[in-house]
Protein backbone atom coordinates (compact mmCIF):
# COMPACT_ATOMS: atom_id res chain seq x y z
CA UNK A 1 0.00 0.00 0.00
CA UNK A 2 2.83 2.37 0.17
CA UNK A 3 2.31 3.47 -3.58
CA UNK A 4 -0.88 4.97 -1.99
CA UNK A 5 0.14 8.81 -1.40
CA UNK A 6 -3.09 8.55 1.00
CA UNK A 7 -2.20 5.42 2.89
CA UNK A 8 0.86 5.40 5.17
CA UNK A 9 2.54 1.71 5.70
CA UNK A 10 -0.24 0.12 7.60
CA UNK A 11 -3.23 0.89 4.73
CA UNK A 12 -4.44 4.01 7.46
CA UNK A 13 -5.73 7.29 5.81
CA UNK A 14 -3.44 10.59 6.03
CA UNK A 15 -2.58 13.66 4.67
CA UNK A 16 0.47 13.93 2.19
CA UNK A 17 3.27 16.06 3.65
CA UNK A 18 4.07 18.68 0.80
CA UNK A 19 6.14 20.83 3.22
CA UNK A 20 9.33 19.71 1.59
CA UNK A 21 7.89 20.45 -2.37
CA UNK A 22 8.69 23.80 -4.12
CA UNK A 23 5.79 26.53 -4.65
CA UNK A 24 5.13 26.60 -7.96
CA UNK A 25 2.11 28.83 -10.04
CA UNK A 26 -0.74 26.34 -10.38
CA UNK A 27 -4.06 26.52 -12.43
CA UNK A 28 -6.99 23.52 -12.29
CA UNK A 29 -9.89 24.26 -14.80
CA UNK A 30 -13.19 21.61 -15.07
CA UNK A 31 -16.39 21.82 -16.65
CA UNK A 32 -19.70 20.58 -16.35
CA UNK A 33 -23.70 20.75 -17.46
CA UNK A 34 -27.50 20.40 -16.79
CA UNK A 35 -29.48 20.14 -18.45
CA UNK A 36 -33.27 20.69 -18.44
CA UNK A 37 -36.57 21.99 -19.87
CA UNK A 38 -36.67 24.67 -22.62
CA UNK A 39 -38.87 26.85 -20.89
CA UNK A 40 -36.80 26.35 -17.84
CA UNK A 41 -33.39 27.53 -19.92
CA UNK A 42 -35.86 30.50 -21.24
CA UNK A 43 -36.78 31.43 -17.88
CA UNK A 44 -33.46 31.54 -16.97
CA UNK A 45 -32.29 33.56 -19.69
CA UNK A 46 -35.63 35.93 -18.97
CA UNK A 47 -33.96 36.26 -15.20
CA UNK A 48 -38.08 35.07 -14.47
CA UNK A 49 -36.56 32.83 -11.84
CA UNK A 50 -38.07 33.51 -8.19
CA UNK A 51 -35.50 32.64 -6.51
CA UNK A 52 -33.78 35.31 -8.25
CA UNK A 53 -30.25 35.78 -10.65
CA UNK A 54 -29.76 32.15 -11.22
CA UNK A 55 -26.24 32.00 -13.07
CA UNK A 56 -24.72 35.14 -10.56
CA UNK A 57 -26.09 33.30 -7.57
CA UNK A 58 -24.41 29.97 -9.00
CA UNK A 59 -20.95 31.93 -9.83
CA UNK A 60 -21.01 33.18 -6.24
CA UNK A 61 -21.32 29.70 -5.06
CA UNK A 62 -18.93 28.21 -7.35
CA UNK A 63 -16.41 30.79 -5.57
CA UNK A 64 -17.20 30.01 -1.99
CA UNK A 65 -17.28 26.04 -2.86
CA UNK A 66 -13.64 26.90 -4.16
CA UNK A 67 -12.48 28.20 -1.25
CA UNK A 68 -13.95 26.07 0.80
CA UNK A 69 -12.59 22.34 -0.51
CA UNK A 70 -10.54 21.27 2.22
CA UNK A 71 -13.69 21.01 4.65
CA UNK A 72 -15.77 19.34 2.09
CA UNK A 73 -13.16 16.48 0.90
CA UNK A 74 -11.33 14.35 3.23
CA UNK A 75 -7.44 14.51 3.13
CA UNK A 76 -7.63 17.81 0.97
CA UNK A 77 -5.26 20.58 1.61
CA UNK A 78 -6.21 24.10 1.93
CA UNK A 79 -4.92 26.09 -0.20
CA UNK A 80 -4.69 29.90 -0.73
CA UNK A 81 -6.88 30.42 -3.62
CA UNK A 82 -5.10 33.43 -5.55
CA UNK A 83 -8.19 33.48 -8.10
CA UNK A 84 -11.84 31.50 -8.63
CA UNK A 85 -13.49 32.40 -12.13
CA UNK A 86 -16.74 30.52 -12.98
CA UNK A 87 -18.29 31.21 -16.26
CA UNK A 88 -21.37 30.16 -17.68
CA UNK A 89 -22.66 29.37 -21.38
CA UNK A 90 -26.17 28.50 -22.85
CA UNK A 91 -26.07 25.37 -24.85
CA UNK A 92 -29.08 23.82 -26.90
CA UNK A 93 -30.04 21.38 -23.70
CA UNK A 94 -29.01 23.91 -20.41
CA UNK A 95 -26.21 25.39 -19.21
CA UNK A 96 -22.60 24.39 -19.00
CA UNK A 97 -20.05 25.87 -16.45
CA UNK A 98 -16.46 26.03 -16.84
CA UNK A 99 -14.56 27.37 -13.91
CA UNK A 100 -10.36 27.96 -13.61
CA UNK A 101 -8.75 28.27 -9.98
CA UNK A 102 -5.28 29.46 -9.72
CA UNK A 103 -2.52 29.58 -6.71
CA UNK A 104 0.74 29.81 -5.76
CA UNK A 105 1.65 27.00 -3.65
CA UNK A 106 2.61 23.02 -3.00
CA UNK A 107 -0.61 20.97 -4.44
CA UNK A 108 -2.51 21.67 -7.07
CA UNK A 109 -6.43 23.26 -7.32
CA UNK A 110 -7.83 20.50 -9.52
CA UNK A 111 -10.26 19.79 -6.41
CA UNK A 112 -11.14 23.34 -6.01
CA UNK A 113 -11.58 23.42 -9.92
CA UNK A 114 -14.15 20.28 -9.69
CA UNK A 115 -15.98 21.57 -6.52
CA UNK A 116 -16.79 24.99 -7.52
CA UNK A 117 -18.15 23.42 -11.06
CA UNK A 118 -20.05 20.97 -9.10
CA UNK A 119 -21.83 23.87 -6.43
CA UNK A 120 -22.52 26.26 -9.50
CA UNK A 121 -24.47 23.19 -11.40
CA UNK A 122 -26.26 22.27 -8.01
CA UNK A 123 -27.10 25.97 -7.18
CA UNK A 124 -28.59 26.25 -10.60
CA UNK A 125 -30.79 23.29 -9.77
CA UNK A 126 -31.66 24.64 -6.25
CA UNK A 127 -33.05 27.73 -7.84
CA UNK A 128 -34.64 26.43 -10.84
CA UNK A 129 -36.19 23.02 -9.14
CA UNK A 130 -39.94 24.57 -9.06
CA UNK A 131 -39.75 24.18 -12.54
CA UNK A 132 -37.82 21.18 -13.51
CA UNK A 133 -37.40 18.68 -11.04
CA UNK A 134 -35.69 16.01 -13.71
CA UNK A 135 -32.94 18.46 -14.52
CA UNK A 136 -29.97 16.42 -15.42
CA UNK A 137 -26.17 17.28 -13.81
CA UNK A 138 -23.82 15.71 -15.87
CA UNK A 139 -20.07 15.93 -17.61
CA UNK A 140 -18.44 17.25 -14.75
CA UNK A 141 -14.87 16.85 -15.51
CA UNK A 142 -11.31 18.24 -14.88
CA UNK A 143 -10.34 19.74 -18.53
CA UNK A 144 -6.68 20.89 -17.68
CA UNK A 145 -3.99 21.83 -14.45
CA UNK A 146 -0.68 23.41 -14.87
CA UNK A 147 2.30 23.55 -12.58
CA UNK A 148 3.82 21.33 -10.16
CA UNK A 149 5.53 18.22 -10.31
CA UNK A 150 3.95 16.44 -12.72
CA UNK A 151 3.34 19.63 -15.05
CA UNK A 152 0.75 20.06 -17.45
CA UNK A 153 -2.08 18.09 -18.14
CA UNK A 154 -4.99 18.61 -20.78
CA UNK A 155 -8.09 16.51 -21.12
CA UNK A 156 -8.09 14.79 -24.56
Amino acid sequence: MSDLTHLDASGAAHMVDVSAKPDTVREGVAEGSISMAPEVIAAIRAGDIKKGDVLGTARIAGIMAAKQTSSLIPLCHPLPISSVSVEFEYTETGVRVETRVRTSGKTGVEMEALTAASVALLTIYDMAKALDKAMVIGAVRLLAKSGGKSGDWTAP
